[in-house]
């Protein structure tokens, strides 16, 4: 662990310097390959309803091992510059671990809070890494002070984003999953007033908020636009260790601690790779340090690299890609845990939309003053203003209740417009003042009359919407979702799920468990091959990736095959390809909460079309993805999450 957090005393330039060493290709590789805080497993919240449930082709016993029959994709190899650049030669069992996308779905789908999982989740998670290394190296008790700084978007928009906050959490030992929400602001107000904070909550330091964080808005660090940087001083000002870290979307981070990493879910890997303990690691911490690496020595059971893989390996085996994915995370996790934390993961899903409907807060938090929509949104749809009040059932056309009462934009009932001449906006009248008899002549039996207003009834859309703007204001008020597979675009995959166990669904625990991991897998596919941050993709990257999983998921739950789930996850993301992020004032609710009621409208409208095919479609989605990259590539910087351009700079903050 010694070159994980340099301990370089009295050597600041040589830590800088030093802190950059990985270089920009490499750090691209490790944004699709590793993260630093594999989270542990939820402990048994519920049984299990129903022991069965994603068994079908899935004997309790079948545990595959790592030596598994199933055909490899080809490694990807070195090039001359990354050896030029000091990479090591990997062996052939480290390119097999590297040539697949699959990562755990429960480090895909991780419980944070709002507002961001780029912002707020990984600089949390980096803060608690960064303290618990000084414990574990047994510096803790030497620091005396601590700086902190932040570059590019974490800058950029980092206020808005909650960014300070969150890393000052993080340092005080906090993780994302258990944070008190309600104690955040008080306990920075305490920092600002007593110019102190408690690292890892047991050794307090000297620390001024506002001169020992440096929000540095014109300057990144080459690997990643999301870099954040922690120095720790001693009594006498000299430095004890300092450490970078680069928040890559979805709340994973990495640092040059994951260099040699191989796979996601790898994390302690010195040992694996011939590296000898710290001289000031303990026998007990070298015990629990090769204890860890065996268990993330385990890889993939069925591992996919693409898109065609894994419509591949489904017909191959007979399996749908939700139990590719469940028999995967049986190589970390016992059957009973992973069933019990996917229900977690729903129920802190399905928790957020219920917050969010019946929050009795009027404004969300910031200087744009936007008003909290999903409760009254949601009260209107309880109380069968769009038609009958039986959830669910489609309204009659004549229904009174679409027409009766309802106010028109100025204020007269629609009643009183389809009166007609006594009203001077009426369609008649307007006719009679500006057209000539020849022009109405033409008109004659074209547009007939109405004797009643109609107002659209696309229940669908209406319960779609609400759900999705709820779990979307709990984020932006900093309330606790999961990212899925980003906190800004938290609402999509909740909202639909929901929608289809309201609604659709003839077995609910089996259909949770379905489309979890089905949207899992194509999450996988696009952290692999692309990128789930906006600060490289845009909001492509989020709300585009999350529209196209809900796509797949609610495809596969509708009986759909392998084939026609890559069919929706592709026409999900293709017609969201180029979408900017441009959050204005840099908080996360301009545009990113309509934006997800709109991700979660077109993830079932694309289900819907790839359900009436067969499968077979001119676009795969492996190039949509790397079309999306290269989309991601050439847009510019002002358009992915830094509130430089788009919405931000042309919609006024008052």
């Amino acid at each position: 662990m010694s070159h994980y957090i340099r301990a370089l005393a009295r050597n600041t330039a040589v830590a800088a310097t030093a802190s950059r060493s990985l270089s920009a290709r490499r750090i691209h590789s490790l944004m699709t390959q590793a993260a630093i805080n594999r989270q542990p497993c939820w402990s048994t919240h519920r049984t299990i309803q129903d022991s069965q449930t994603l068994t079908r082709h899935v004997p309790v016993q079948r545990r595959l091992s790592t030596t598994s029959a199933t055909p490899q994709a080809e490694p990807h190899k070195s090039s001359n510059k990354d050896e030029e650049e000091g990479a090591s030669p990997e062996s052939a069992a480290e390119k097999e671990s590297t040539s697949h996308a699959v990562v755990s779905t429960f480090d895909l789908f991780s419980i944070g809070v709002g507002p961001s999982s780029s912002h707020t989740v990984g600089p949390m998670r980096a803060g608690k890494i960064f303290v618990q290394d000084l414990v574990d190296l047994k510096v803790l008790t030497k620091v005396s002070s601590i700086k902190v700084d932040l570059y590019g978007s974490l800058a950029l928009t980092g206020i808005g984003h909650g960014t300070p906050n969150a890393t000052l959490m993080g340092l005080e030992g906090e993780l994302p999953e258990t944070v008190p929400t309600e104690t955040i602001a008080t306990r920075v107000q305490a920092m600002h007033d007593t110019n102190t904070i408690s690292l890892n909550g047991t050794h307090r330091v000297r620390f001024n908020p506002d001169k020992d964080m440096t929000l540095h808005y014109y300057e990144s660090l080459p690997q990643h636009p999301n870099g954040m940087r922690f120095t720790v001083f001693d009594s006498n000002g000299d430095m004890l260790a300092t450490n970078e870290y680069f928040s890559i979307g979805g709340g994973f981070v990495v640092n040059e601690k994951t260099q040699h990493a191989h796979g996601e879910n790898v994390f302690y890997r010195d040992n694996a790779h011939g590296v000898s303990p710290s001289s000031t690691t303990s026998d007990a911490e070298s015990a629990q340090m090769a204890e860890r690496t065996q268990q993330d020595l385990v890889t993939a059971a069925l591992p996919f690299r693409t898109g065609k893989d894994l419509v591949d390996l489904c017909e191959r085996e007979g399996l749908s890609i939700a139990e590719v994915v469940f028999l995967n995370e049986l190589q970390w996790r016992s059957r009973e845990e992973v069933i019990n934390s996917a229900f977690r993961i729903w129920a802190v899903m399905d928790d957020s939309i219920r917050r969010g409907c019946l929050s009795t807060e009027r404004k969300l938090p910031g200087r744009l003053n936007v008003h909290r929509r999903a409760p009254n949104l949601y009260q209107n749809l309880m109380r069968g203003i769009y038609g009958s009040s039986e959830r669910g059932a489609l309204p009659s056309a004549q229904s009174p209740a679409l027409t009766d009462g309802l106010q028109s934009t100025n204020g007269m009932t629609t009643s009183s417009l389809d009166a007609g001449n006594s009203s001077p906006l009426s369609a008649s009248s307007l006719l009679e003042t500006s057209l000539t008899s020849a022009q109405r002549s033409e008109l004659s039996g074209v547009f007939k009359r109405r004797q009643r207003a109609r107002r659209p009834v696309l229940p669908q859309l209406d319960y779609l919407s609400v759900y999705a703007i709820a779990v979307n204001e709990e984020n932006a008020a900093g309330g606790r979702v999961v990212t899925a597979p980003t906190n800004g675009a938290a609402g999509v995959i909740p909202s639909v799920l929901k929608y289809h166990l309201e609604f659709l669904s003839e077995d609910p625990s089996r259909d949770i468990l379905e489309f979890l991991f089905t949207s899992a897998a194509i999450g996988m596919l696009y952290k692999r091959g692309a990128s789930i941050s906006a600060a490289e993709m845009g909001c492509q990257g989020e709300v585009g990736v999350a529209c196209s999983m809900s796509a797949a998921a609610f495809a596969a739950v509708m009986g759909g095959t392998p084939a026609q789930v890559e069919n929706a996850a592709e026409i999900g993301m293709e017609h969201n390809l180029g979408l900017t992020c441009d959050p204005v004032d840099g908080l996360v609710q301009i545009p990113c909460i309509e934006r997800n009621a709109l991700g979660a409208v077109k993830a079932v409208t694309a289900a819907q079309l790839a359900l009436q095919g067969d499968g077979s479609h001119r676009v795969s989605l492996d190039q949509v993805i790397e079309t999306m990259r290269q989309t991601g590539q050439d847009m510019m910087s002002k358009y992915k999450e830094t509130s430089q351009g788009g919405l931000a700079v042309n919609v006024p903050v008052c």
